[in-house]
């Protein structure tokens, strides 16, 4: 009862507009100084839990999104993608998921990967016979893979929240991400089949024209392979591998593109620290609100509540998917991770949960809210690149919803499609 009257007041004080991370402070506060008497140790939680260094990744690697989005890189990776596929069934949606594929492994956020990709993607699926409800879900789905293929900010914010490896996190994302990607291209693929022949189609590129547009996006391609490669592989740490993708990128984009100047890098490392310091303010109320449920005791009733119910991991996965969900339609992704992760964590220890597979799963439900309204924030992302009516964004984004879902549920039976390329790693 105390759990749900918990829960409660925070989601009612959370949609009165109040910002996410006051709203944590503000109410685990509150409950501090009415079960305690007293707010002292306030400070020594927040600042215990944001003096990390593992959270130095989360201003680099998007230091190094911001560098490569203002380079102008997007053009190259999705003309080369459109060369290696106009020739096929769908090709120029093919195109559109491959680019967010690649473009995922550079910027780590949905939105972003959205917003860039859309931009020059849906213009051109419309002039070519798409239905622009199809063009807007299909963007809209691709974006979500910004936050499942590393690097991945909520996947740093996760392995902070339990202590557990980021890079193993990031191996974990790999394989679920190409197999998300593989899903929506056999989608792609079979609605342009059933459109028999509305959508136009190019002849295939030749040898040398796909050679010139490979080596165009080379570079690009280069630094997501650099950056996990070098993880893989035991050369960087997290940390280690953000910075030296953020110095590679400014190389790409000065040097090779020369598309980057003095202000353009200015203006990505003020972006960098607006988001950082976000995530970081949201962190920090979800310290004092996390410190408000252990004290009161609320994870060991939960275990309590587990053990007592009986329901094996089948049934504790498929319980916190469905609240995630749920969660997912009014809350930011961020906000989920911090508000659940500290809850569920003793009861995951106890039932002997595998934390990468969870973080996995968990990161596939956040990309679920990013397209379910009324918040998902690629739904809104594609409008105001559109203007086009919410209705339709959400109506050509419903089959992605599905595909996603039962990815999920493959991840939820077969684990090893998550945890057997770590395991190499780590083995």
């Amino acid at each position: 009862m105390t759990i749900a009257l918990l829960f409660l007041g925070l989601m009612l004080l959370l949609f009165t507009g109040l910002p996410i991370f006051a709203g944590l402070a503000v109410f685990g506060g509150a409950v501090m100084l009415i079960t305690q008497g007293e707010m002292g140790s306030v400070t020594e939680v927040i600042f215990g839990e944001i003096n990390r260094y593992l959270l130095v990744a989360i201003p680099l690697f998007s230091f190094m999104a911001y560098i490569m989005i203002r380079g102008k890189i997007v053009d190259d990776l999705y003309g080369t993608a459109y060369t290696l596929t106009r020739h096929l069934p769908g090709g120029l949606g093919i195109a559109t998921i491959m680019a967010c594929t690649i473009f995922a492994a550079i910027s780590g956020s949905s939105v972003a990967t959205a917003l860039t990709i859309g931009s020059v993607a849906i213009p051109q699926m419309i002039r070519y016979g798409y239905e622009p409800k199809a063009a807007y879900g299909l963007v809209a789905a691709g974006g979500t893979l910004g936050i499942l293929i590393p690097p991945s900010g909520p996947m740093v914010l996760y392995g902070v929240t339990t202590d557990t490896s980021i890079g193993g996190l990031f191996m974990a994302g790999i394989v679920p991400g190409i197999l998300m990607a593989g899903v929506f291209v056999a989608w792609s693929l079979f609605s342009a089949a059933r459109a028999q022949g509305q959508i136009a189609r190019e002849p295939r590129a030749s040898l040398r024209e796909s050679l010139v547009a490979i080596r165009k996006s080379a570079w690009a391609i280069s630094l997501p392979v650099f950056v996990l490669g070098g993880m893989y592989a035991g050369i960087f740490t997290a940390t280690e591998a953000a910075a030296a993708g953020a110095w590679l990128a400014l190389f790409v984009s000065v040097v090779v593109y020369r598309t980057v100047g003095l202000r353009a890098i200015w203006l990505s490392a003020v972006d960098a620290s607006r988001v950082s310091a976000m995530l970081f303010m949201i962190l920090a109320g979800a310290s004092v609100f996390g410190h408000v449920l252990t004290k009161l005791r609320i994870p060991q009733q939960i275990v309590e509540a587990v053990i007592s119910a009986d329901i094996g991991v089948a049934g504790f996965l498929v319980v916190m998917m469905i609240l995630i969900f749920v969660l997912g339609m009014f809350l930011e992704s961020i906000a989920i991770i911090l508000i659940t992760t500290p809850v569920v964590l003793p009861a995951m220890h106890h039932l002997d949960i595998n934390p990468i597979w969870y973080g996995v799963l968990l990161v596939i439900n956040l990309e679920l809210a990013q397209i379910t309204p009324p918040v998902g924030m690629n739904l809104f992302t594609i409008k105001a690149i559109t203007k086009a009516p919410m209705g339709e964004i959400v109506r050509g984004s419903a089959p992605y919803v599905l595909l996603m879902i039962a990815v999920m549920a493959l991840i939820m039976v077969w684990p090893q499609i998550a945890l057997w390329l770590p395991g190499t790693m780590m083995n």
